[in-house]
């Protein structure tokens, strides 16, 4: 059974599951779908296109699937979709998408603190933490378990690797690759996360590796072909090898060095 506020205006349209909470002056618009198990504190908007899965917690003020802030946004449906399980505190944006992919999209089990703003067709992963006033710029990704600290600026079209921590006030516009930390002005990579991929149950060996592929990359001066080509070589094949791989390969925009 739900528990909604007589001061909450819910659109006849909109899809509302089952034991959710929805706060005072709550406004839901038609063309939204809202699972199981959510709260609604007060003040929250959810706009057409929302699409809001189950066990999130929305603090107040926060705004899901407004239209983009894209001059070449012609009115096209697109959604915004949020995951399960996500702590989505005050005054957190989250934009739909545009014709580039149609939807914005925030995956399951992350926190998204105060004043996070996710702009139109981005991509943020799981178990991702971003911190206080943060903003993520249109058609950036966000990889499994990354955390951005408070006031980071993401340029438009850039990818951040799972697993990697970027410092507070860091502005950066190429691609920072996964398992690292980033962080000064210029933006620049400041060695393994380490602390985070114990936390997270690496093993010594497993970080070790990445730690080896990082330094024919960073420490060797080779051109990047040599480099990805002697880690093949010399580095024990693994997922992590191959995802460091794969991801530096795909980075078109480069990546923080």
């Amino acid at each position: 059974m739900n528990k909604i506020s007589p001061l909450a205006f819910i659109d006849p349209e909109a899809k509302i599951g089952t034991n959710c909470e929805i706060g005072p002056f709550c406004f839901i618009d038609k063309n939204v779908v809202i699972g199981d198990n959510n709260i609604l504190m007060n003040s929250v908007t959810v706009l057409s296109g929302a699409r809001i899965g189950n066990g999130n917690t929305l603090f107040p003020g926060a705004v899901i699937a407004a239209v983009p802030q894209d001059l070449k946004f012609k009115g096209e449906d697109t959604t915004a979709i949020v995951g399960d399980n996500n702590k989505i505190r005050e005054n957190v944006t989250i934009n739909r998408g545009t014709a580039a992919k149609g939807e914005t999209r925030v995956g399951s089990n992350n926190l998204l603190m105060e004043g996070v703003h996710v702009a139109h067709d981005a991509i943020v992963g799981n178990g991702c933490i971003i911190g206080n006033s943060t903003k993520l710029a249109g058609e950036t990704v966000i990889d499994d378990f990354a955390i951005l600290s408070a006031s980071v600026l993401m340029h438009q079209f850039c990818r951040v690797g799972s697993y990697s921590m970027i410092g507070g006030g860091t502005r950066f516009s190429q691609n920072v690759p996964p398992y690292s930390m980033c962080a000064r002005e210029p933006a620049a990579y400041c060695g393994l996360n380490i602390v985070g991929l114990r936390r997270r149950g690496f093993s010594n060996e497993t970080i070790e590796n990445i730690h080896n592929a990082y330094r024919i990359i960073y420490q060797q001066g080779l051109k990047l072909d040599d480099a990805l080509a002697k880690i093949k070589e010399e580095v024990p094949a693994s997922p992590e090898i191959e995802y460091i791989i794969r991801f530096i390969e795909d980075s078109k925009r480069g990546f923080i060095h």
